[in-house]
């Protein structure tokens, strides 16, 4: 007894000396291990009479006890200073990209409508932003579309819930609100115009970028999409504003000045008179390439948009005065416009998750958009 009391306590004053964790394994090798002394002690025990073992017993499990606890609490006291070591010793940058691990990329709608905001602040424009779940007031009606428009139609709109599977009249009920609307996926992004007429009323200058559906889909259309519509309302607003500020937008957004447009006569319920945005571009190493006139040999025109004056029945809905305001509205494509500017062919690719397109169109997360600098270097 007196020798396990002496071992213990030279074992535990060795443990309490050890300087690093291979010292300390030694250590518990000699104590604890196969061969180790306790361990050697404790398969005595088999030996002895039952009145030995009562006596040795309890000092040879005291012992090993006493050890293990020391052991334990040493590797943790080493671990912990070889850990505060380590930390003075290495430092990381966090404000830096991991080299070893891939980057992400910002999409390119994304950038897209980073670099419309910032050549439409430049312009005095504000940003403005809607539910994408809209009801058909603020969708057709206020945009002057009446009931029978062909764009009400279930081929073109997403109504909630989808009006063929809607068999039983409580189904039909949950697919109005409160005010007896239908509800709806917007189809564009106007109703947000309406929303800041009849919030802000007049003088308004807005652009609405964000998320539109529709049922469509092949190269050049899916049935999500994105648009930006933009709203001028002011006294004395005409026809030739629209165009200056398509020209200065299409010119800061592509960055070269010899833009064309073509303003073709159309019709849309909520602008009159109307127009179509159309872009000239040519193809150039199997991609479109914006700039020159579409009529020239070896050019085409390409379609971006919608414009025109506000309706004056739209005025009216907005709670405005048509004959003291005047305004123009807009809107164009983004994803068709991010297609022409960065020579994508499909807008399908768009919304397609592949990590491989991403990585080769997207843009680096510092490359911010600006007017300076120009609002399409990329990194």
């Amino acid at each position: 007894m007196t020798d396990i009391t002496s071992r213990t306590e030279a074992a535990l004053a060795a443990i309490a000396a050890a300087t690093s964790l291979d010292a300390l394994e030694a250590e518990r090798l000699e104590t604890l291990g196969k061969k180790g002394w306790v361990s050697l002690a404790l398969k005595t025990l088999g030996g002895m009479t039952p009145e030995e073992r009562t006596q040795a017993a309890p000092a040879i499990q005291s012992a090993r006890a006493a050890i293990a606890d020391a052991l334990d609490a040493k590797k943790a006291a080493l671990e912990a200073a070889a850990l505060e070591e380590q930390l003075a010793r290495e430092t990381v940058d966090l404000t830096l990209p991991a080299a070893a691990a891939p980057r992400g990329s910002v999409h390119p709608v994304s950038q897209v409508m980073d670099e419309l905001a910032e050549i439409f602040a430049d312009l005095g424009f504000a940003v403005a932003t809607g539910p994408e779940i809209e009801d058909d007031w603020h969708n057709f009606t206020a945009l002057n579309m009446d009931e029978t428009h062909p764009a009400r139609a279930m081929h073109d709109t997403f109504y909630f819930p989808d009006k063929t599977l809607a068999s039983s009249s409580e189904a039909v009920g949950q697919q109005k609100t409160p005010e007896g609307r239908e509800v709806l996926l917007r189809t564009h992004t106007s109703p947000v115009q309406i929303r800041a007429m009849l919030d802000q009323g007049a003088p308004i200058r807005i652009i609405a970028p964000g998320r539109v559906y529709r049922s469509d889909s092949d190269a050049t259309h899916t049935p999500m999409f994105h648009q930006v519509e933009g709203l001028v309302i002011d006294k004395g607003i005409h026809l030739g504003h629209l165009k200056w500020t398509l020209e200065t937008f299409f010119k800061a957004f592509f960055e070269r000045e010899d833009i064309t447009l073509r303003l073709r006569p159309s019709y849309f319920p909520f602008t009159e008179p109307s127009v179509e945005v159309d872009v000239g571009y040519s193809n150039e190493g199997g991609r479109r390439v914006v700039g020159g006139h579409g009529d020239a040999p070896g050019h085409a025109w390409m379609e971006l948009g919608g414009s025109g004056m506000v309706n004056a029945r739209v005025l009216e809905f907005a709670g405005l005065d048509p004959k003291e305001w005047q305004g123009f509205a807009f809107g164009l494509g983004i994803d068709r416009i991010a297609m022409l500017k960065y020579g994508m062919n499909d807008l399908r690719a768009f919304f397609d998750g592949d990590p491989r397109w991403l990585a080769h169109y997207g843009f680096s997360p510092f490359d911010q958009p600006t007017l300076s600098a120009g609002v399409g270097a990329r990194a």
